[in-house]
């Protein structure tokens, strides 16, 4: 009668040999096991532009969105990734005074364009005014949508300044003010999941000299 150890032995043997008939079966006959090349480095482009009143230089690939130009490689982390998708408005960030969402926009495209994200608005001791009342009204809970809110909020008091119309105009010849209707409207691209657009409304209205 076999031992316990040669009964161990000739079943690992056996498991050894059924393991490697089946990837001599698996590979063409003939063919030699390769590890497969490794992929060639994306090529690269060079982009400057301004951010927040700084040159600066960058060598991209030029998939790269401005998002992830700015969050990945300038480090400039206010700006947020939401959906990614242009529809939460997260990532909004103005680019020669008019607001983008960054995660549609490559960085590449914007050779020479002057960039502020909500680092370049205000310091913690030198607030933006509508930073100052957003603080005050309340404008935010999670505060994971406030960059791209304040930042929008901003151009868009700019927008009606110019006279940019909007949807919410009745007379499209006649110069927007800002009214609750008109800001709203303006601001329905930035989403707020916690549900601060009475407050959001009543800090742009402040910083506007309008009431909410």
């Amino acid at each position: 009668m076999p031992s316990v150890s040669e009964v161990e032995f000739s079943r690992r043997g056996l498991l050894a040999g059924s393991a490697a008939t089946a990837v001599i079966v698996a590979s063409p006959v003939g063919a030699a096991v390769t590890t497969p090349p490794k992929a060639d480095a994306a090529p690269t482009m060079p982009v400057r532009f301004k951010v927040n009143g700084e040159k600066r230089e960058l060598s991209l690939d030029p998939r790269t969105t401005l998002l992830d130009a700015l969050r990945e490689h300038l480090h400039l982390t206010g700006t947020k990734k939401g959906c990614d998708h242009g529809q939460c408005g997260a990532c909004t960030v103005m680019v020669d005074g008019v607001r983008i969402n960054s995660c549609l926009s490559l960085a590449v495209m914007h050779e020479g364009d002057e960039i502020t994200t909500i680092e370049g608005l205000g310091t913690p001791d030198k607030l933006h005014p509508m930073q100052a009342a957003f603080i005050k009204h309340d404008g935010y809970q999670c505060g994971y949508c406030t960059p791209g809110q304040i930042c929008s909020a901003v151009a868009v008091l700019d927008e009606i300044k110019r006279g940019i119309p909007s949807h919410a105009q009745g007379d499209l010849m006649t110069k927007p003010t800002a009214t609750n209707v008109e800001m709203r409207e303006r601001m329905s691209g930035n989403i707020c999941r916690c549900g601060a657009y009475s407050n959001i409304a009543e800090a742009m209205a402040e910083v506007a000299g309008a009431k909410a």
